[in-house]
């Protein structure tokens, strides 16, 4: 069964820091690129983050660069984001989702083959 389990979701006070986790099961996950994704109520959802698989190649967002880390750990098909300096417009449920090696960074909701179900992420003033 292909699963993407996001965790490390929580409640956090702005300037604190979480670290998310992307598990992934069920693929070939050194074929991917995996991506994060976040949403808040009433707003669309935004593009974060994302790392290849192929070279370790990542991009941020200009909303989280200089605050969030993304990595991988190909012996545990795991994908981490590290967020610090978290403010309250950080909050949102945060996705991971997996796109094959080639497909666009961040791009269309087509283009991914899988999609966890989300981690919620809330930021406190």
């Amino acid at each position: 069964e292909v699963q993407l389990v996001e965790s490390g979701g929580g409640l956090v006070q702005a300037g604190g820091s979480l670290r998310l986790s992307c598990a992934a099961s069920g693929f070939a996950f050194g074929g991917y690129g995996i991506d994060w994704f976040r949403q808040a109520p009433g707003w669309e959802r935004e593009g974060v983050s994302c790392i290849s698989s192929s070279d370790g190649s990542t991009y941020y967002s200009d909303s989280v660069k200089g605050r969030f880390t993304i990595s991988s750990d190909n012996v545990k098909n795991t994908v981490y984001l590290q967020m610090n300096n978290l403010q309250p417009e950080d909050t949102a449920v945060y996705y991971c989702a997996a796109r094959p090696e080639g497909a666009s960074c961040l791009g269309l909701p087509y283009e991914y083959s899988y999609w966890g179900h989300g981690t919620q992420v809330t930021v406190s003033s």
